[in-house]
């Protein structure tokens, strides 16, 4: 049944309870592939990173990466999973075009992390706990690419080129147990999930989780309930989903889209979806199969992956400081609030600020310049933050320099707007600029006079008692100053010179 008028997500969520189970798919970054020595670096030669293992030519004998499965031990530690004292391999069969063996070698039943679970924040500073059925390992396909036709897509295509230098990178996909009680805020938990677990990711340095270049890719599984019924709905599965925004508006559309398909009578059917970043809708792929129909049977060609206690618990131990307790700490180091500091996050701003902090500078000054005038150069230009051509280090010294007295903050943005141009660091922008402020009290002093006398009837107010009229005289001086005078200083050799106390 084709539907082309959603519900409005109030009325979707007035008569059906949301049911979500997220898929996220990591590429490890690991120098070789999960099976056979090739290199995983991007942008070789199309298919020059291949050999007769990745190629699935017959004689050929897979190993498994040591790298790899440490890093998927990491992950499960990370996750609070129960991590396997004995695991396996397994076949997966169906047909894949970009897998040249035409089946992917993963982990079914026997997974090597299992039984977790990652607490994340959502606005309002609630947390939501996601429970994690299993981490398992697995290794990536070739990439297709379709020519002809109008969508990019196999169907219309006039014919497909494979790329094999992709097949066998190493993959860790962890999977949630169904995601309930969520209700509006469905959409809301899953972005926060991914968000958290992606953070989680770059900390434990097992992969750099650019959901952009598709090292981390989410599959949003999504099916609704009538209110008050324990059993499930049918789900739908929207694939590779690459952004954090992506995966709400996904979920978003799909509550929006059943709903509409149920209140009309219809029934949802089990398929895979596209998701469509123009306009956050999707659309159907490939009816979806069930585990029965992969085919599953243990790998003959691999032994049991069977990690010692001793070496989980050396990698335990040797565990970063995970996200949220350091955020935890961050916050109450740097005095601000929840709201403050899920703003820093998202604007993805905590290691930059920390940098800052680490290079001298205090906690308020690092934030107020990357949340406010970096933060705002960088979504004028459309880029992220750690995209500007601007170091914490840089940073830090423009904070010195306000802190000592040499800059105000109207010259600190000058000076800034220099090193993004390229002008150099800190000290040389504001050499070549003079952008030093004005603190000979000579010159202050004949700037505080011209100001006085052009300015004789604010004069006489100031004199009279009107101390706040001040400020006009102190605009007055500042701007003959082209704004680099201590406007505090000025402020009293105006008061003094009027013989007025401050």
């Amino acid at each position: 049944m084709t539907v082309t008028e959603l519900v409005s997500y109030e009325d979707a969520l007035a008569a059906y309870d949301p049911v979500m189970g997220l898929e996220v798919h990591v590429e490890l970054g690991t120098t070789t592939k999960m099976f056979c020595g090739c290199s995983t670096a991007l942008g070789a030669e199309t298919n020059a990173q291949t050999c007769p293992t990745c190629l699935g030519l017959p004689g050929s004998l897979p190993v498994v990466n040591e790298t790899g499965v440490e890093s998927a031990i990491k992950i499960g530690l990370a996750l609070n999973c129960e991590i396997a004292e004995w695991c396996r391999f397994a076949r997966k069969n169906y047909f894949y075009p970009d897998m040249p063996k035409n089946f992917q070698t993963s982990q079914y039943d026997e997974p090597i992390a299992f039984n977790g679970y990652l607490d994340v924040e959502i606005d309002g500073g609630e947390v939501f706990r996601v429970e994690i059925e299993r981490a398992h390992m697995e290794e990536d396909t070739g990439k297709s690419t379709h020519v002809g036709g109008a969508t990019g897509r196999i169907h219309g295509a006039q014919h497909s080129l494979l790329d094999y230098n992709r097949a066998g990178i190493p993959l860790i996909e962890i999977v949630t147990k169904p995601i309930v009680g969520a209700g509006d805020r469905a959409p809301e938990v899953a972005k926060a999930y991914v968000a958290e677990l992606r953070e989680l990711i770059k900390a434990l340095g097992v992969s750099e989780a650019r959901m952009e270049m598709g090292q981390m890719r989410c599959d949003v599984n999504l099916s609704l309930r009538p209110h008050g019924v324990e059993k499930f709905g049918t789900r739908s599965e929207t694939k590779n989903v690459n952004s954090l925004r992506s995966v709400e508006r996904a979920a978003r559309f799909e509550i929006q889209r059943q709903a509409a398909v149920l209140g009309d009578g219809g029934t949802v059917i089990q398929e895979t979806r596209h998701f469509h970043e123009e306009d956050g809708s999707t659309t159907p792929g490939r009816v979806k199969e069930e585990a029965e129909d992969y085919r599953y049977f243990p790998e003959p060609d691999l032994v049991p992956v069977a990690p010692s206690r001793e070496w989980v618990e050396k990698l335990r131990a040797g565990l970063p400081e995970l996200p949220r307790v350091r955020r935890n700490r961050l916050r109450e180091e740097w005095g601000i609030s929840g709201h403050e500091m899920r703003s820093v996050l998202n604007a993805g701003a905590i290691d930059l600020i920390t940098a800052t902090i680490d290079a001298g500078a205090d906690a308020a000054s690092a934030r107020k310049w990357w949340m406010g005038e970096l933060a705002r150069r960088a979504n004028e230009d459309g880029v992220d933050l750690a995209s500007l051509p601007i170091t914490p280090a840089q940073v830090a010294r423009v904070c010195a320099l306000v802190a000592e007295g040499s800059l105000n903050d109207k010259l600190a943005r000058q000076v800034i707007e220099g090193v993004l141009a390229g002008e150099g660091d800190p000290d040389a922008v504001v050499q070549a600029r003079g952008l030093q402020i004005v603190s000979d009290e000579g010159a202050l002093g004949a700037a505080v006079d011209e100001a006085i006398a052009g300015n004789a009837a604010i004069a006489d107010k100031i004199r009279g008692g009107k101390v706040a009229a001040a400020g006009a005289l102190v605009g007055a001086v500042m701007k003959a100053t082209r704004g680099q005078a201590d406007a505090a200083r000025v402020r009293e050799l105006i008061l003094e010179k009027l013989g007025v106390q401050g």
